[in-house]
Order: structure tokens, then C-alpha cells, then sequence
């Protein structure tokens, strides 16, 4: 047990010795640059967020999101996921340079009557992914025909 201990107290000892250094002394901690990891693809989304309205029951509807690489290296989508199974979903399947457009589109079919709010999640080579928002209600196919008259 007293062996166990002292391992354990020695192990934080140098963790902390470690971790605690700064530039020769000074009392300053030292900021290791990477510049290969700082550069990173960013979207830049012309709207993230998509209302449908009055949509009706069985009609698939469907938006595209588009977005501007705004980061320093290509943007690669590497996945992009309904929150449910009536998403189903299409993306920029090839590199987007920086400054260039891309695109996800979300097609969107009811089965259920009322309100909804679903998600498109958009996993790439950046910092977090992003979550896409498209809503609208649901009424039956008479009902939404004569709310657009």
C-alpha cells in the first residue's frame, strides 16, 4: 500500500513539474504554435435554419442549405445525418476550396400530421459539427391546398 502511494505521489509530483514550466523563468507560460492544426476549414452558412410552412401529408419537400468556406484549407464533409428517418439528405460530395460554395439539401417527407422540427447534422474538417434546422406543419393535402389559395 505505502508503495502504491508513493508511486501515486510521484506520478503527480512530475505531472506537475511538467506542466509547470515557462520560458526560462520568467514566470511567463510558453503558447506552442501549430500552424498546420490552427488551419482548419470553417462553413459560413447563408441560413442554417429553413421553415417549410404548411406542407402537405406524404408530398416530400425538399431545401438546400448552402455555405462559404471561410477557413484556410479545403472543406471536406465527411457525414451528414437526419434526426430521423423521413430526412433523407445530399452534400458536396467533393473538396471545398477556400472561398468557394457548397451545399446540403434535405428533403423532408410527413408522415404524421402537426408540427415538426427536425435536424440535419453536418460532420466535417472543422472545428464542430453543425447543426441544420428545417420546420413546418403538417396538414392533410385539402387543408394545406386551401391555406396557399
Amino acid at each position: 500500500m505505502k508503495k502504491y502511494l508513493l508511486s501515486l505521489l510521484l506520478s503527480g509530483l512530475v505531472a506537475t513539474l511538467t506542466f509547470g514550466q515557462n520560458a526560462a523563468g520568467t514566470g511567463k507560460a510558453v503558447k506552442v504554435s501549430n500552424t498546420k492544426a490552427e488551419a482548419k476549414a470553417a462553413f459560413k452558412w447563408s441560413e442554417p435554419e429553413h421553415n417549410f410552412g404548411v406542407i402537405a401529408q406524404g408530398k416530400p419537400v425538399t431545401t438546400t442549405f448552402s455555405f462559404t468556406n471561410t477557413g484556410k484549407v479545403p472543406l471536406i464533409i465527411s457525414q451528414v445525418q437526419g434526426s430521423c428517418g423521413c430526412t433523407a439528405t445530399d452534400y458536396s460530395k467533393e473538396p471545398i476550396a477556400p472561398g468557394k460554395k457548397g451545399f446540403v439539401t434535405a428533403t423532408y417527407n410527413a408522415a404524421n400530421m402537426g408540427a415538426f422540427h427536425k435536424t440535419v447534422t453536418v460532420t466535417a474538417n472543422t472545428d464542430a459539427p453543425v447543426v441544420l434546422v428545417i420546420k413546418g406543419e403538417v396538414k392533410t393535402e385539402t387543408a394545406s391546398e386551401e391555406k396557399t389559395r
